[in-house]
């Protein structure tokens, strides 16, 4: 393998006179057999010469992120060798970025871990919350967030769950509204330290009189406007996506489907191949909420970017979701990143709208259907809402509707 990549014989033997040969070159074959380029595999053959010649890995230990950023530093021979000052902020990034990996593959790693006190509870919880209340993994996700992150403040004062007080729970909301959350994300945690304490309460670790007891901030039905872009905007976003680069052909076609089907990011980073069906031009979502599968007319626009990503851009992969990373290990795409590609373009575009992520496209697609004139329960079956009181929000951005209401006559009613 290293024969391949190195044929000058000095550089040869540094790669093969330093320790974990054997390991190196497994890491590089494999690198090689999921799609790495060979500019890439060369440059991470270099970099783990110098992994392996500063890390003294013990396998029966594994290694932490504490050991590798602490090996991280110092980099005077490497200097000396280069001939020139490395910037070592840089050098010691690509460092940690190209070590992690191999040491991962090779069972060495020991993914840091934030332990939550009372952790079978939690556990008990969700596996409650999944089998018999059927909620989704996203909600899942979100409550046991909510509920981790009380349970890490509250540990360390040593008491059990049993002797938890109300003006603890008060105390933490509060704290915590004050520094980081929004009103709605402290209704939200307080929803779920409720439904976590009510499910202790029947399991007897919980007082039963505390899960009644716990209050948020109140939230008004339709408070708010919804949230997005103007649909000339999003124009914008897709014409400065108009081009044969790799990540502007991926992105294009997801914003398609954020804006014009007002799909939910976990529906789109979920959606299969299978799930496009060309010859019927159809296009099914595994509606998140509903539970079902939702089919919808491929539009020939959308149809014909996801197209131009799949033949030009999408690496042959073993997974089946549609839109992958770009760069290997070729994996599919989080919701984090979505959130991050569609803040960033908002950014760069300079287009002002309170969220900024991909979420605010499906509000752009929901005022867009009403500008159309179409019905809020129209609106409400291609959003794939579960009830039409979560599209009557969308009534508050109808404004010549609202207006005839106003100028409604009442008569002699008056």
């Amino acid at each position: 393998m290293l024969e391949e990549l190195f044929r000058r014989r000095p550089t040869l033997a540094r790669q093969t006179d330093a320790p974990y040969l054997s390991e190196r070159t497994r890491y590089l074959r494999y690198c090689v057999e999921r799609g790495d380029s060979r500019a890439t595999v060369l440059c991470k053959a270099r970099e783990l010469l110098w992994v392996a010649r500063k890390l003294n890995v013990d396998p029966t230990l594994g290694v932490t992120t504490e050991q590798l950023e602490s090996v991280a530093r110092g980099w005077r021979d490497r200097q000396r060798i280069a001939g020139q000052k490395l910037d070592s902020r840089w050098t010691r990034a690509r460092f940690i970025e190209v070590a992690r990996p191999w040491l991962r593959y090779l069972g060495w790693w020991r993914e840091p871990v934030m332990p939550i006190p009372f952790q079978d509870q939690v556990e008990d919880y969700c596996r409650w919350m999944k089998e018999a209340r059927g909620l989704s993994e996203m909600t899942i996700d979100l409550y046991r967030r909510f509920v981790g992150e009380f349970l890490r403040w509250y540990g360390p004062n040593g008491r059990t769950l049993s002797e938890v007080r109300v003006i603890d729970i008060d105390r933490h909301l509060a704290e915590a509204g004050a520094s980081r959350w929004s009103r709605r994300s402290v209704h939200s945690a307080a929803g779920a330290l409720r439904s976590f304490f009510r499910y202790g309460a029947t399991q007897g670790w919980a007082p039963p009189e505390l899960a009644q007891a716990i209050q948020g901030p109140r939230l008004y039905s339709e408070e708010s406007l919804p949230a997005g872009p103007a649909w000339s905007d999003v124009e914008r976003m897709l014409a400065d996506m108009r081009s044969d680069y790799a990540q502007d052909v991926r992105d294009r076609a997801i914003v398609m489907l954020l804006a014009i089907y007002g799909l939910r990011v976990s529906e789109v980073t979920t959606l299969r191949l299978e799930d496009l069906d060309w010859e019927r031009d159809l296009l099914h979502v595994a509606r998140a909420k509903r539970r079902e599968r939702q089919s919808y007319p491929l539009l020939p626009s959308v149809g014909s970017a996801i197209i131009q990503y799949l033949q030009t851009v999408r690496r042959s992969s073993t997974h089946r979701e549609v839109f992958l990373t770009l760069h290997s290990p070729f994996r599919p795409l989080s919701r984090s990143a979505l959130y991050s590609m569609v803040c960033q373009r908002l950014t760069r575009l300079g287009i002002r709208t309170a969220h900024r992520g991909p979420h605010s496209l499906r509000h752009a697609c929901a005022a867009r259907l009403v500008a159309e004139g179409l019905t809020l329960k129209e609106i409400g079956d291609h959003l794939g809402h579960r009830s039409a009181s979560s599209t009557r929000i969308y009534a508050k951005v109808d404004l010549p509707g609202l207006r005839e209401v106003a100028a409604f006559d009442l008569g002699e009613l008056l």
